[in-house]
């Protein structure tokens, strides 16, 4: 028996259903559903032309090699034990990384990133000279982004005469495809009272959060392992500030998504209200086509919870 209540997942596991507008039902992967959100987003919004064809290109990239990231994660505590500390499921040490596997796919987003000219050719080719050569080891790199320390990342990328925002983004990709894979085996009814405002399986800070159903259940979406968990509707994701009078908010338009602001930590998370429409698009879709709610928070002086 598996000492934890997620159960492993293959890739099957992360299909979902779409029901098209002639009700014809379509079983897609969550990558599939995230390219046709941003090629549909492309399509009707000339202002994301620019922009989208790159995160097309990624996920097009990661579309059928989920499995392929040399990650694997193996939990050594039971949930319920780690839960009852304060603690997520994952903790850095259950993270398995093969490094050749790792960093064939590391090579080949490396490419991506150099196709679609978002990095410098001089950057990318350092970047995969040192990967071939044992210079970065991804299991470390791995470690440092779950555990949230910049450190590791910043030597890195001294030592290799890079940027380290490269490192983080390239990295981050094929971590979350991992991670994701896994909380796809975790059933929300097994975390039932974790009121924590980061993620009860791998620990990191939620992207966005949505509001759903009659009651207007609120859910925090982790920005890396994509698993969503309840969370109170007046309490900050970020420092866990419950006084109304130092929480607010402000949308655009009246659209679907807005920016909860909290005054007691200057921090935000935009939320996606999906009583107002919109619901169908991936959350981490949303979060880039409302990148202008990033800039108008940004200008207030409010920071993005999980860049905190």
């Amino acid at each position: 028996m598996l000492p934890f209540a997620c159960k492993p997942t293959d890739l099957e596991n992360l299909n979902i259903l779409v029901f098209k507008a002639d009700k014809e039902c379509i079983t897609m992967t969550r990558t599939e559903t995230r390219i046709e959100a941003l090629r549909d987003a492309a399509a009707r919004s000339p202002e994301y032309a620019e922009i989208l064809p790159f995160f097309i290109a990624i996920q097009e990239y990661l579309n059928g090699r989920e499995g392929e990231t040399g990650i694997t994660a193996v939990p050594a505590a039971s949930l319920q034990g780690r839960l009852k500390d304060g603690f997520p499921l994952l903790a850095p040490t259950d993270l398995r990384v093969d490094r050749d596997r790792a960093v064939a796919f590391l090579s080949g987003l490396a490419e991506v990133l150099q196709t679609n000219g978002k990095a410098a050719d001089e950057q990318i080719e350092k970047l995969r000279d040192a990967l071939q050569a044992g210079g970065i080891d991804p299991a470390g790199i791995y470690a440092a982004i779950v555990e949230h320390r910049r450190e590791p990342i910043e030597q890195a990328a001294e030592e290799v005469g890079i940027q380290a925002p490269l490192i983080e983004f390239l990295f981050e990709l094929p971590l979350k495809a991992a991670l994701e894979a896994f909380s796809a085996g975790c059933e929300a009814a097994d975390l039932a009272g974790w009121q924590e405002g980061f993620c009860p399986i791998c620990g990191s800070r939620p992207l966005m959060a949505e509001i759903s159903g009659e009651e207007g259940k609120r859910l925090l979406f982790c920005s890396t392992c994509s698993f969503k968990w309840p969370f109170r509707r007046i309490k900050c994701p970020a420092c866990g500030n419950e006084e109304t009078d130092k929480q607010s908010y402000f949308t655009v338009d009246e659209g679907a998504v807005r920016v909860d602001l909290c005054t007691a930590c200057n921090g935000y998370i935009k939320t996606r209200d999906t009583r107002k429409g919109g619901g169908d698009d991936p959350l981490d879709v949303v979060d880039i086509l409302t990148i202008h709610l990033d800039l108008l928070a940004a200008k207030e002086g409010y920071t993005k919870g999980n860049e905190r």
